[in-house]
């Protein structure tokens, strides 16, 4: 057993129910919980003196805080684990959130980009928070690649896959690039795509542009192998990590400190780093995943909160994952199995189970 649920053991019965009503009550209103409040909710009938004896005993263990004096108390980042470890009961799928779902996925399915971003959309509106949804790389092998210019800073790259998908990627090309190294790049590409993968493609081209970098046009060359937008889709139109949502971020808070943590929020999204990492998040296997405020390495500055669990191919390979990220003060209990329910059935129609 955990240091931290050797605490919810050690608590008596009162304390317990103080320490969650306290906790549901934060989650429901996002502000402080006072001792009166509790005395009309508590299973025994006890006065507003003794409960607020039991919550600085609470915040003695650091499992509360009062922001404010007299103002009651408000769980602490180690408070709101302990609850969700050990006290959060978790609700179940409803047949209206099914039914949304399965219809979001199961509508022109065959486009996995647009399917998840549907998902990604359903998601946020479901839960009121905003929904990330980390999107599978793309194995299937390349069959035919075309460079097109649209201004003297930015050209797109045109992929056309084995199994029928086109993906759009704009970058900016080396300076200088002309009409011609487009087109020499592109015929480069295409003599060695045949049958591999991005990824394959991609150590071939590094040794076959070291043995026959004489040959080429020195701005192909560059274009080749500096073009990271083309190799991994940053900044271009086929997002791998799909944010929906902000503006319920926004809701209606006033304070000024709420706000600067969305802010700061957004600009991590915004820039949409370390995509590898949000994947990382869901290696200790399947099932949902909690973070909280500091616990969450990807967006700790803005002390949000991440509910997240993978999805997996035919393989049983994590491939992406799905999530909801908003305040500490998430309903747990009610997204938890949505994010659950929303990951298992995006696996399975990946993996044309379902």
């Amino acid at each position: 057993m955990t240091k931290r649920a050797n605490l919810i053991a050690e608590m008596n019965d009162r304390s317990r129910e103080v320490f969650r009503r306290v906790v549901e009550g934060y989650l429901d209103s996002g502000g402080p919980v006072g001792s009166r409040t509790l005395t009309r909710s508590m299973s025994e009938k006890v006065s507003a003196a003794t409960i607020r004896n039991v919550m600085q005993d609470l915040e003695y263990l650091g499992l509360l805080d009062s922001p404010h004096v007299s103002a009651g108390r408000v769980p602490t980042q180690l408070g709101l684990r302990l609850f969700v470890d050990g006290l959060l009961e978790v609700g179940t799928v409803t047949d209206d959130v099914r039914a949304r779902m399965e219809h979001t996925v199961r509508s022109e399915a065959s486009d996995v980009g647009g399917m998840l971003d549907r998902v990604g959309s359903a998601l946020s509106g479901l839960t009121h928070g905003a929904s990330l949804v980390l999107a599978p790389k793309h194995e299937a092998p390349v069959k035919h690649v075309e460079f097109v210019s649209l201004a003297p800073d930015r050209a797109l790259v045109i992929l056309v896959f084995a199994d029928g998908q086109v993906e759009n990627r704009v970058f900016t090309p080396p300076v200088g690039q002309t009409p011609s190294s487009l087109r020499e790049a592109a015929n480069f590409l295409n003599a060695l795509a045949e049958g591999k993968t991005l990824s394959e493609l991609r150590s071939v081209v590094e040794r076959e542009i070291k043995l026959r970098r004489q040959e080429l046009d020195s701005l192909a060359a560059d274009l080749i192998e500096n073009g990271a937008a083309f190799w991994e889709g940053e900044g271009s139109s086929y997002e791998r990590l799909i944010v929906r949502g902000r503006a319920n971020l926004l809701g209606d808070s006033a304070e000024a400190e709420e706000l600067d943590r969305i802010r700061t929020l957004f600009d991590d999204l915004e820039k949409k780093r370390d995509i590898a990492e949000f994947l990382e998040l869901t290696e200790d296997g399947e099932g949902v995943r909690i973070f909280i405020g500091s616990e969450n390495k990807l967006f700790s500055l803005s002390g949000s909160s991440l509910v997240v669990s993978p999805y997996m191919n035919a393989e049983r390979k994590i491939i992406g994952a799905v999530g909801v990220i908003g305040p500490t003060r998430l309903n747990y209990g009610r997204i938890v199995p949505i994010v659950d329910y929303t990951a298992q059935l995006v696996g399975r129609i990946l993996s044309g189970k379902a």
